[in-house]
């Protein structure tokens, strides 16, 4: 589902724009009221279902997005037709910046919970990046926290031992302050751990018996977080 957002929404605050959690990140954070205006002219809002896909490998990007709520994977397939999911993206975070450099998007972005997005075009980015010294600032900061995210997923969630990997991907899915989460397919999981779907499903048991996560209800967990920690740590 798709909605435009116009100016009167936007600043009375029908579409929640005013209070919306992007407001307070790297990327817009840094914006006057007057540039606000010419940012939400075009964008549109987009609610996507679990499965859904918001964009292939290799399409020509038009657009890029933030992450209002919910959860995509960012899925790159080998030659043998496998995938590995390099990046799980999540309230705040801005999928697409490669358009900002006339390259393709590099990977696939599928959802993993209903989520809602907005959607910018690349040519309005683009053309007011250039014109505003705060936003081609904080755009940088954005390419930056990308390097560094991709940095911590190989040093925290692809090497080491399987148990700790899989207690380092339980903590970044905590949902706010609190200590649950919501886990998704085995596959996922072993897609993200480089393990096998049997690893997976163990080492979740395993710690279901030291009391590290218990299970509220299906694929609802409440974590254990000073245990996970020390568990990651030792």
């Amino acid at each position: 589902m798709t909605k435009r957002v116009t100016l009167t929404q936007a600043w009375e605050g029908t579409a929640d724009c005013l209070n919306c959690s992007l407001r307070s990140t790297a990327l817009f954070g840094g914006l006057t009221r007057d540039d606000f205006e010419q940012m939400h002219e075009p964008v549109e809002q987009v609610e996507l279902q679990p499965g859904e896909v918001l964009y292939n490998a290799g399409d020509s990007g038009r657009y890029m997005f933030t992450v209002r709520s919910g959860l995509l994977k960012l899925v790159q397939y080998l030659p043998d037709g496998t995938q590995r999911i390099v990046r799980l993206m999540s309230s705040t975070d801005v999928l697409g910046l490669e358009v900002l450099v006339d390259k393709p998007y590099e990977h696939e972005a599928i959802v993993l919970r209903v989520s809602e997005l907005c959607r910018y075009p690349k040519e309005t980015v683009d053309r007011f990046s250039k014109t505003n010294p705060v936003l081609q600032k904080d755009l940088l900061k954005q390419w930056q926290k990308e390097l560094t995210a991709a940095d911590e997923w190989l040093t925290k969630l692809s090497t080491g031992p399987a148990k700790k990997r899989m207690a380092n991907l339980l903590l970044r899915l905590v949902e706010d302050d609190s200590n649950e989460c919501f886990l998704f397919s085995r596959e996922d999981i072993g897609s993200i751990l480089s393990i096998t779907i049997e690893t997976a499903s163990r080492i979740l048991s395993e710690f279901k018996k030291l009391n590290l996560i218990k299970e509220i209800r299906s694929n609802h967990l409440e974590l254990n977080i000073a245990g996970l920690t020390e568990l990651i740590e030792s």
